[in-house]
């Protein structure tokens, strides 16, 4: 027979595992609302998903309280203990969800006209797949299911492949004039977020995994020496950067780029990194906003003096430097002229690129 602790131990884990199914359940709601939103360009329906992610912020808090107190009036060790600290970040997790799909909402809102060339198949198979992720998660937290866990975390891989080729046919449609630019940021937004959705589930399976068996399994790449190039409108110098950057096919290092106010890669850039032998195709102009994870990266490069502002001195938790390369786009001459000002900035950014690299190799 179940001691009077063991028995209010129970009843409080079980009252906290409810909860998360409520909030689970609202955050996958939310979801399956940005698909029909989005397949329908329903600017109601997104008005109202971003009205409820008030209930879903009002949970996490509440959750979060039971947490704490549970902490406070159970003094779990071992197992409850890591349940209530796998809940916590795993509450965290859901409230990001329900965040992403705020997101989606509001970026549907600065789309006046869905494109005709829009993929809704894909973006529908995206968000299926991504929610059911999700929705695995959750049920492996409330059943301590490890296997399922460990099912779900192999599924990212797979969306991550979905989500880049959902962008490269964006790209693809933007640059055959089918997607205008305007409508361009919106939905590969939309895109990242639903993929981001995977990345929480498999974040929630990983606690899954701790919280029943003490084993915390780090996300592939974690390791990885994150840099960011920066510039005014990410159409010139931090294309080349990222591109050259790439190209170097170096395993521990992720590199992207991104702009205060971006605008499409220029037809000069492009041609210039294609007569380099790059692949320009998969290089798409991002706002910071865009960059996952930012708040990660170790290194961050200005390429325009603009650049400072959006980066105060404190707090920063990366590197930053500015590298004072001439803009090529800005050469008004002859087109000799303008290729010999590609040139010279290739040179820097490689040069460049290629120390810090070896620097960091080194260390």
């Amino acid at each position: 027979m179940a001691t009077f602790l063991e028995t209010s131990l129970q009843r409080d884990i079980d009252r906290i595992r409810t909860k998360v199914t409520e909030m689970g359940a609202l955050a996958e709601s939310a979801l399956q609302d940005c698909v029909k939103a989005v397949a329908a360009h329903d600017r109601e329906l997104a008005y109202a998903i971003i009205l409820r992610d008030q209930y879903i912020d009002d949970k996490e808090k509440e959750i979060d309280r039971l947490c704490l107190e549970f902490l406070v009036r159970q003094q779990p060790v071992a197992g409850p203990l890591r349940f209530a600290y796998s809940t916590i970040r795993i509450n965290l997790e859901l409230e990001r969800v329900g965040d992403y799909a705020e997101s989606i909402a509001r970026r549907l809102l600065k789309i006046r006209e869905m494109p005709a060339t829009f993929p809704r198949e894909q973006f529908v198979e995206l968000a299926r797949h991504s929610t059911a992720m999700l929705h695995d998660a959750i049920k492996a937290f409330v059943e301590q299911d490890v296997e399922l866990a460990r099912k779900t975390i192999e599924l990212e891989d797979g969306i991550d492949l979905r989500r880049s080729k959902m962008i490269k046919d964006l790209v693809h449609l933007f640059r055959e004039n089918q997607i205008p630019f305007d409508a361009l940021d919106p939905l590969t937004m939309m895109v990242r977020r639903f993929e981001r959705v995977a990345d929480q589930a498999r974040n929630i399976c990983t606690e899954v995994l701790y919280m029943c068996t003490g084993e915390y399994v780090k996300h592939p790449g974690s390791e990885a020496f994150r840099v960011l190039f920066v510039d005014e409108h990410d159409a010139c110098l931090t294309k080349m950067a990222e591109s050259i950057a790439n190209s170097l096919g170096q395993p521990k290092f992720i590199f992207t780029s991104a702009g205060l106010d971006p605008h499409p890669m220029t037809p000069a850039t492009n041609a210039f990194l294609v007569q380099k032998g790059h692949d320009p195709s998969y290089l798409v102009p991002k706002n910071l906003h865009q960059v996952p994870n930012l708040e990660h990266y170790h290194l961050i490069i200005a390429l325009s003096p603009e650049v400072k502002k959006a980066f105060p001195r404190r707090p920063r938790k990366g590197i930053y430097l500015e590298w004072n390369v001439e803009d090529p786009c800005a050469i008004n001459g002859s087109p000799a002229q303008v290729n010999d000002a590609y040139e010279r900035a290739y040179k820097t950014i490689k040069e460049s690129i290629n120390d810090f690299v070896q620097a960091i190799l080194k260390s």
